[in-house]
């Protein structure tokens, strides 16, 4: 799946967990004049349950794109009291003042990859939604041209992360060389998303 001719590039790998019809991992990415989002949510566990707690959080993230990362995992959070919790991370980038913001909660990674190679793994919050308070923080950055991200949930192993292809300019061959080896069966739900600023 792949998006070309925008500001944000993006490319996404998704399978479910062996023997699985459903995948627990649910995603959402929208881009504006002036702003881009991206969300991705692990229900915990996997099967037809998690699926439905994961598409809980995209729905308000998809109807409420314009608010703050914190105020888009508030509002998450209490959508899921009653319901089987979510890991979830939501990264922003903001044209207009070149800056990009991010939380993540729970084992949603997101990595950032800048010009000369730097690659940096971002440490998430700990726990995962579930209608309880949660405290989380919410880090904003810089924002650089050609800078890619890419945002993974737990099927995505350190391994996978280590691979050179994560430095690669084109998310399409991000996604691709991560697909060729991908080794079969994984045993959980996986969804890789590799996101490239053009800048403008």
């Amino acid at each position: 799946m792949n998006m070309t001719d925008r500001t944000v590039q993006v490319s996404i790998y998704q399978k479910a967990k062996k023997n699985n019809y459903y995948c627990g991992d649910s995603f959402f990415y929208a881009e504006s004049e002036n702003e881009f989002i991206c969300a991705l949510a692990d229900g915990l566990g996997s099967g037809e349950f998690a699926k439905e707690s994961s598409e809980i959080v995209i729905d308000i993230i998809r109807n409420n794109i314009h608010t703050t990362v914190e105020q888009l995992i508030m509002k998450s959070n209490k959508k899921l009291m009653g319901k089987r919790g979510v890991v979830l991370g939501i990264l922003k980038i903001n044209f207009k003042e070149q800056s990009y913001s991010f939380s993540s909660i729970g084992n949603i990674g997101i990595m950032t990859v800048r010009k000369g190679q730097k690659r940096k793994r971002n440490i998430p919050n700990s726990g995962y939604l579930a209608g309880y308070h949660r405290p989380f923080k919410v880090v904003q950055e810089k924002l650089e041209a050609n800078m890619n991200f890419i945002m993974f949930s737990d099927g995505v192993l350190d391994k996978d992360l280590a691979r050179n292809y994560f430095f690669y300019s084109d998310v399409q061959e991000i996604t691709k060389a991560f697909a060729a080896n991908d080794g079969g069966t994984r045993e959980d739900d996986t969804t890789l998303i590799a996101l490239k600023y053009n800048g403008r």
